[in-house]
């Protein structure tokens, strides 16, 4: 591929008259780069070490050819010497490789043209680098192996055009598709055969393996399991064991796959002592109260591994940035014991230095800055850092959020770099659409998330349904007045057609919240009501009769929440819960007192997420008034319980039958959630619902059952959730299912 002309090199030497004396070597002069076409010549330049003014030097001469031929672009590098100016003239001649000015694909049927070429790296306008191209057809070979096609074979074909341009066409041969038929797993005894291949993501083909994707071969995924089938074999104590590479073979017909994957599992090792080095700051029982880690317990590396976190944390906590933790075991085969020691390097204790921001176009320096939990010259604290993460990220003004520490070791300071990538806060939506309640809906929808990049929220809102119209103007400001205190106000109009009345109402509210630390915040809020009922049905309850007319409601709600979910929208640990309490009766002609205590938790496992939740609810009227049945309990529906229509679980009209709702409420909601996409956000959950709402106390407790399944999607609009509840004790006249489904925040 290269050539050195060394012989030619000395000739031309010693042809060249009073250029050599003696012992001494010929000084460069001048050194030119030829044959250059596209690449620049400073490009090439700075991979030459001969200088000029220096004797030449056959070393670097040598090295200076590979250098240039390294660089990929060249076919072909040679050095030639000419006499010059008492000197010479060292001449570097390349050949550069031709440019690929067409890409091609023949053979394929399963995919077309721009689908495979978006798997590839090189592009029209590329050198012709045989390396590039051969890893381009690994990379197609790799895509089609993924999806099930094991048998498939792709050949790169190069045609020169001319001296200076090729076309590159790749040969494909598909082959037909394998699935995976059957894996074996053959030396296993500790461990069953299902455990390992529930701990493994490569599975064999069924029925709706063309939804999950699974039940082909993928090499890297494979990679990935076989580390898996490890960990599990370490997380059990077998820390010897070695899990071969996979066997396949093809059945007859070529198409299936038989995987066989051999374990030998070893004897399982308990911890006989634990031990820390290099620990000065804590003492050896603090770190021993942060782990779950024991002497005489089976050796566990996915417990190791958080405690090393935990003490990790530990330090971080506190100061110490640079904080590591080296585990080093010790096996005794003749015990079968393990003797666990954990080094510590503690580091130095640091401070924040600066605080910068970067990527806010819109938003203002000051909107992120306060949602910052650390100031500059703060002790570093790792956990203080996450929970900044998590309240900037719940913002919702951003794609990404990044925060990047960044130490300066001699000053001993920790830099934080807050990096963001703004996402669209503003929404216009007009058109309709179908709802489980109103029916048929028409809607137009203005919001804007982060008004003049200042964090305030301001909404404009109408619908038009075939039971409500409901049009709304909202608005909040998270730091009224530049300070840590909330500001919120909306007026609305709504008319909404219930099933033996109807009801249409105008108001308006206002409300200030304040934190009064990192998850704990009041609220009080005032809210002006005038509501009408009428248009009632002559078989409507006596109950429902009794409140025909206008009636003004004028209200004062304090509020206290605690809320410490990591992410409003999607949460996966923390919990919320709040407790109010509404008295009306500040003029107007309701009066009655109203309260509710809601609490929901969230769990993390894995990957999927476990949620508990239950709340109450009482109401009454006072000085002598009823409780209007616009704030009464309704329990039934998608925010409630899911499977029983609006009102179904709650008291009846002994007389109609009709949902007079009750009194009280009782709520208990259990949701297990699960990734089904997670590059889009797309999770699956199913649940279990009990509630009722009650007349009294009398019968508080008796509840109705359901349970149900649905999905739940962070679309580019907003949540969406699609529900489907089962109706466990169906009473008369009911469904014996619901599908339901909302645009709005998950609860």
């Amino acid at each position: 591929m290269r050539k050195i002309a060394l012989l030619s090199l000395f000739l031309n030497l010693i042809l060249t008259s009073g250029l050599l004396y003696a012992q001494e070597l010929p000084i460069v002069n001048s050194i030119e780069i030829r044959g250059l076409k596209r690449i620049e010549e400073s490009a090439v330049k700075p991979r030459i070490t001969q200088k000029l003014g220096e004797p030449i030097s056959q070393d670097k001469t040598n090295e200076d050819i590979k250098n240039i031929f390294k660089m990929g672009y060249f076919d072909d590098v040679r050095a030639e010497m000419e006499p010059f100016e008492g000197g010479i003239r060292l001449v570097y001649i390349v050949k550069e490789k031709p440019t690929i000015i067409k890409i091609e694909f023949q053979g394929n049927k399963e995919f077309d043209d721009s689908h495979l070429k978006e798997k590839l790296t090189i592009t029209v306008g590329a050198i012709a680098d045989a390396v590039l191209i051969q890893d381009n057809a690994n990379r197609l070979r790799t895509f089609y192996e993924e999806e099930g096609y094991w048998l498939s074979g792709i050949v790169p074909v190069i045609k020169r055009i001319s001296a200076d341009e090729v076309s590159l066409t790749y040969q494909i041969e598909e082959g037909p598709k394998v699935r995976i038929k059957k894996i074996n797993i053959e030396g296993n005894k500790a461990i069953s055969t299902r455990m390992i291949k529930k701990a493994m993501d490569t599975s064999e083909w069924w029925i709706f393996s063309f939804i999950t994707s699974s039940g082909y071969y993928k090499k890297d995924q494979m990679n990935t399991d076989i580390e898996k089938v490890k960990d599990l074999y370490f997380n059990n104590g077998y820390i010897k064991a070695v899990v071969g590479e996979p066997k396949i073979q093809l059945t007859e017909d070529k198409k299936g796959m038989i995987i066989t994957i051999q374990v030998s599992e070893g004897d399982q090792y308990r911890i006989s002592s634990l031990e820390f080095t290099g620990n000065k700051a804590f003492t050896d029982e603090t770190i021993r109260k942060r782990i779950s880690l024991t002497p005489n317990t089976v050796f566990n590396k996915n417990l190791l591994k958080k405690d090393i976190l935990s003490i990790s944390e530990l330090y971080s906590e506190n100061g110490y940035a640079l904080i590591s933790v080296s585990p080093d075991l010790i096996p005794d085969d003749a015990t079968k014991r393990v003797k666990l020691s954990l080094k510590i390097d503690e580091g130095d204790k640091y401070r924040i230095g600066k605080i910068e921001i970067s990527g806010n176009i819109k938003t203002r320096d000051k909107v992120i800055r306060r949602e910052v939990r650390l100031d500059e010259g703060d002790v570093f604290n790792s956990t203080v850092i996450k929970r900044s993460y998590e309240r900037i990220n719940n913002l919702n003004f951003f794609e990404t959020v990044e925060i990047v520490p960044e130490p300066r070791p001699e000053e001993k300071l920790v830099d934080l770099n807050i990096k963001v990538k703004e996402r669209p806060t503003g929404f216009l939506s007009v058109g309709g659409g179908y709802s489980s309640v109103d029916k048929f809906i028409g809607t137009i929808d203005l919001t804007q998330g982060n008004l003049f990049g200042k964090g305030q929220y301001i909404k404009l809102k109408g619908e038009l349904g075939g039971r409500s119209t409901f049009y709304e103007l909202s608005f909040r400001e998270p730091w009224f007045m530049d300070k840590p205190i909330s500001f919120s106000t909306s007026i609305y109009k709504m008319t909404r057609e219930y099933i033996e009345y109807d009801k249409k109402a105008t108001g308006f509210g206002v409300s200030f919240g304040k934190s009064f630390t990192e998850y704990w915040r009041g609220d009080i809020a005032y809210n002006f009501e005038n509501a009408t009922i009428f248009n009632i049905s002559e078989q409507a309850s006596a109950k429902i009769k009794e409140q025909e007319g206008t009636r003004i409601t004028s209200s004062i709600t304090p509020s206290l929440v605690r809320d410490s979910r990591d992410n409003y929208l999607d949460p996966s640990s923390g919990s919320r819960n709040s407790l109010y309490l509404t008295y009306a009766g500040l003029g107007g002609t309701n009066y009655f007192v109203k309260s509710g205590v809601d609490s929901a938790w969230y769990f993390p496992l894995n990957s999927t997420t476990f949620m508990l939740r239950g709340r109450f609810g009482y109401g009454t009227g006072i000085l002598g008034k009823e409780l209007p049945l616009y704030e009464r309990f309704y329990v039934g529906g998608i925010y409630t319980v899911r499977g029983l229509g609006w009102g179904e679980a709650g008291p009846k009209d002994k007389q109609t039958g009709d949902e007079i709702g009750g009194t009280e409420e009782l709520i208990f909601n259990i949701e297990y959630i699960f990734p089904l996409i997670s590059d889009i956000r797309l999770k699956g959950v199913v649940f279990f619902d009990a509630g009722n709402a009650y007349e009294s106390f009398k019968k508080f407790g008796s509840f109705r059952y359901t349970t149900g399944s649905g999905i739940r999607w962070i679309s580019p609009m907003g949540p969406i959730r699609l529900e489907w509840g089962y109706n466990l004790d169906r009473k008369l006249g009911e469904s014996a299912s619901r599908f339901e489904f909302t645009f709005g925040t998950f609860f």
